[in-house]
């Protein structure tokens, strides 16, 4: 049996303080860092803009799977794992904390390797399916088979972060996300357009500094982790992995990762429908497509700080709290959400006039704004409650949610194309789909027990 220690002030203040000064105290960190991972999302998505609209069509097939590849990192076995380390510090058991570090590093560089195989592999024949023609599809796999290289440092650098945050502490992984994020704006306009004596790389001058940023990361959180500041220390030397140990990463982190699928299932569904309206189409929906992927880690900052106050509560027993937590995280995340919704319903040129002058580009991108933006607050209430239910190990529940979302998309979207439907019917059923999606997820917090007192 592992040793009880005493908790430190900061794991009492996280599992008995007020909920939202407690709530909001972690979540500005990860906010702020996030933040920066919007602006990596811009930048990136200008600098492929100036390359010409083949190249931004081109990277609306490969986005939703490096989407993909950080959601699946952080979001789903990151959640797992955060999940994991909070509920052994609420439990006043550090041995296992410790232990569980070890073994979360283990998973994520398995999957990291897998990802790789999987996209280098089965790439091409993905973005085919997707409707990638010509020119674009030759971009979209170049770019595909650089960028996806550098997966397993990806899964590493969203492990060790997620290490990190279940011990509750914010403020490091967004120290590193946020400095990564700077290098990747930098080195990514450097290399993809060229500057002085540096050539222009193209599509494969962003992902190079994808690359370079989070490997720059993975050595950041391994040595802060190694150092003996953090609430655990990362020990190899004389470490055995145990089989319980992967269990309870995996018994959240597992189920979680079906949700992200499920997202990015969605979106590919949708590209394949809109390519079929065009390059202009395509093109314009990417614009909106990238807002809607960068909704995510804005949630996501504010879900990240619910997760370790929930799973701290729940592994001392206090299912009331883990609950009040969870919504008013959940409330927080819909109020931001709608902030920017609303914006760029009313003023879409905010947005999508960052990425390209063409007309016809610029149309379709407005359209999606406008009647997509009014949903935006409902899908953050989803996906805050999705990393909030991580903390109390019930996830069925967010992912059927998910099922729901991608049900109606796929129903809908092929007696759409049957039509044919315009793409302001396919913009419409995007803010259908994340109407159910919140509204399901909300319905399944609060019908699901997470234990004896709810």
């Amino acid at each position: 049996m592992s040793a009880a220690a005493p908790p430190s002030p900061e794991i009492l203040r996280i599992r008995n303080g007020p909920i939202l000064s407690t709530l909001l105290g972690l979540a500005v960190p990860s906010v702020l860092a996030m933040a920066m991972q919007v602006a990596v999302g811009i930048a990136e998505t200008i600098y492929i803009g100036r390359l010409g609209t083949t190249p931004l069509a081109a990277m609306a097939l490969v986005f939703p799977f490096l989407m993909l590849s950080q959601q699946l990192s952080a979001g789903a076995m990151g959640g797992g794992v955060s999940s994991a380390v909070s509920r052994a510090l609420g439990a006043s058991d550090l041995p296992r904390a410790n232990a569980l570090a070890l073994h979360a590093i283990a998973i994520g560089g398995l999957l990291g390797l897998v990802f790789t195989a999987a996209m280098l592999g089965f790439g091409p024949s993905i973005y085919r399916l997707l409707g990638g023609r010509g020119e674009v599809l030759d971009q979209a796999i170049a770019y595909s088979s650089v960028l996806f290289l550098g997966a397993l440092l990806i899964w590493l650098s969203n492990t060790l972060a997620s290490v990190l945050r279940g011990t509750g502490n914010m403020r490091i992984p967004s120290l590193g996300i946020f400095g990564a994020s700077v290098l990747q704006i930098l080195l990514g306009g450097l290399l993809a357009l060229g500057a002085g004596p540096v050539p222009s790389f193209g599509m494969a001058g962003v992902a190079i500094a994808t690359i370079v940023a989070h490997a720059a990361s993975v050595g950041f959180f391994a040595w802060y982790l190694a150092s003996g500041n953090s609430r655990l220390t990362l020990r190899l030397r004389g470490a055995s992995l145990q089989r319980p140990m992967f269990a309870d990463i995996l018994k959240v982190g597992a189920v979680s990762m079906l949700s992200p699928l499920q997202s990015v299932l969605t979106v590919v569904i949708f590209t394949g429908f809109v390519a079929r309206l065009g390059v202009d189409a395509l093109a314009g929906y990417s614009i909106g497509q990238r807002l809607e992927f960068l909704l995510i880690p804005i949630s996501f900052g504010i879900g990240v700080a619910s997760l370790p106050m929930v799973g701290m509560a729940m592994g001392a027993g206090n299912v009331v709290r883990a609950r009040r937590v969870a919504w008013t995280a959940g409330a927080a995340s819909a109020f931001n959400l709608a902030l920017i919704g609303i914006t760029v319903a009313l003023f879409p040129d905010l947005w999508a006039g960052l990425f390209t002058s063409d007309e016809a580009v610029l149309e379709h991108a407005r359209q999606y704004l406008r009647i997509a933006g009014p949903a935006f607050p409902l899908f953050g209430l989803g996906l805050t409650l999705y990393f909030a239910s991580q903390g109390s190990g019930k996830m069925l529940g967010p992912v059927l949610a998910g099922t729901a979302r991608l049900v109606v998309v796929f129903a809908a979207g092929s007696w759409l194309v049957q039509l044919p439907g315009t793409s302001a019917h396919f913009f419409g059923l995007v803010a259908a789909s994340m109407a159910v999606y919140g509204l399901a997820t909300a319905a399944a917090v609060k019908l699901t027990r997470w234990g004896r007192a709810g």
